[in-house]
């Protein structure tokens, strides 16, 4: 029998009570059979988060289960960047750099992937793109005159990057991955033979590639390179002088740890990027992570206060100087609203949360498929935790084409919710009709 902290069952049955609740009417709210919570009640059976915030929500307990709730111990590699504040100390010089890739960053790529992916990557997408860069990139540019003629390089280097984030969200990240990984590195070793100026510009770009890379690699489902890269991109981008993405860098540990269910980790990791000194997109950013955060471990209060700094930031947010990449999502009309929605899942308001998501997944653009899929599940989940089984697997029926094709590690994890969740529902007609296709993306490949 799994162990329990001894007061969970207890308090869960002593907040019942008093809301005058019986098991069967705290089991229909919850979507959980009064067998499971049974066990629960007498620590026969071990709570989920997930279900810690639900009960907190239906029995108004303000996240006093879900502090209660078992979690796991946070990674040593992901909990010392929590003491790390990248904005403290000033970068009076270059910063020694990784020598050679990551650990666990992938092979260079084959020939077939270059051909594939990265010549894919050069050609426009779409009517009226013409954002085909130089030949020379591909062929390995020439360093003579690159000082004299940095503006086209850089330019030219955006734009590829700028390409593959596209390829991104139609792509599986094992497609992308080799390709964008060697773009770091010939990026990292062209800015060396280049002049100060221009050198200065493309190491910024290499950092970019590199956090690009590191996401890549989370939803690869590799922790481990996605840490590496994120911390290989943040000393090339003190080398650069860029000290924002340094600070970026922690929202983006952030993620990993908020996908483990480490509420406590995230909060603290976003934190590190409140410092005024820097821009309001990076601050709006860590304020959302931080209140999703927040919502893991169950508090309203503290998560709707996170979203209401969000939100005043983000509106301050003069867009990205001199055409650089920006950073964090571009495919959200108004992010604040859309994590809003995301956040209420895990506070457990599913139908709050699926009335904000409904709206906000309309909105989103036909070709950012990761992006559809993202939210779209979650979307789906609200609507099953609400005890909307048929409308949820209606949608999850749309969405399961796309999350095939872009096959993320993170958006699985809240499939493997959603799949829990209706599965609660044995003899429904539209679960039977789903769940062998939810199985089949849900079971890896052999």
């Amino acid at each position: 029998m799994l162990e329990q902290p001894p007061a969970f069952g207890a308090e869960l049955r002593r907040l019942r009570i008093a809301a005058g609740l019986t098991l069967a009417q705290l089991a229909s709210s919850v979507h959980y059979s009064k067998g499971q919570l049974s066990k629960i009640e007498t620590g026969q059976k071990r709570p989920s988060p997930e279900l810690a915030r639900l009960c907190d929500a239906t029995l108004d307990a303000y996240g006093a289960l879900a502090s209660l709730a078992p979690t796991r111990p946070p990674r040593a590699a992901i909990a010392r960047s929590v003491k790390r504040d990248p904005v403290a100390s000033e970068t009076t010089g270059a910063v020694p750099l990784m020598d050679g890739p990551p650990p666990g960053s992938p092979a260079p790529p084959s020939r077939r992937q270059v051909i594939a992916v990265g010549a894919a990557a050069i050609l426009p997408v779409g009517p009226g793109d013409d954002m085909t860069p130089p030949a020379s990139i591909s062929a390995g540019p020439s360093v003579s005159g690159t000082e004299a003629h940095g503006g086209p390089l850089v330019d030219a280097y955006r734009t590829l990057l700028a390409q593959y984030r596209r390829l991104g969200q139609v792509s599986p990240p094992a497609a992308v991955l080799p390709v964008v990984a060697e773009q770091t590195r010939a990026l990292r070793a062209l800015a060396e033979r280049t002049g100060a100026r221009t050198g200065r510009q493309l190491l910024a770009l290499a950092a970019r590639f590199a956090e690009f890379t590191g996401w890549l690699s989370q939803e690869a489902d590799d922790e481990d390179a996605a840490l590496h890269w994120t911390a290989h991109a943040v000393d090339l981008a003190a080398a650069s002088g860029d000290r924002d993405l340094a600070s970026y860098a922690l929202v983006r540990r952030a993620l990993i740890t908020y996908y483990r269910g480490e509420a406590d980790d995230t909060i603290a990791l976003a934190e590190g990027a409140r410092s005024d000194r820097l821009p309001p997109r990076v601050r709006g950013l860590a304020a959302q992570r931080e209140a999703q955060g927040h919502a893991l471990a169950g508090d309203y209060d503290a998560c709707m206060r996170g979203l209401d700094r969000a939100r005043s930031l983000l509106a301050r947010d003069p867009g990205p100087s001199s055409g650089a990449p920006v950073l964090g999502t571009t495919h959200l009309n108004d992010p604040v609203s859309m994590i809003t929605g995301w956040c209420l899942v895990d506070l457990g308001r599913p139908r709050a949360a699926a009335e904000i998501l409904d709206r906000e997944c309309a909105r989103l653009p036909v070709d950012a498929w990761r992006t559809q899929v993202r939210y779209g599940v979650r979307r789906a989940l609200a609507h099953a935790r609400a005890g909307e089984i048929d409308h949820a697997c209606e949608l999850t029926e749309q969405l399961l084409p796309l999350a095939t094709s872009v096959s993320s590690a993170t958006i699985a994890t809240d499939l493997r919710r959603l799949s829990r969740t209706v599965s609660r529902h044995p003899r429904n007609r539209s679960y039977l009709a789903v769940s062998p296709h939810l199985a089949a993306i849900l079971t890896p490949a052999p």
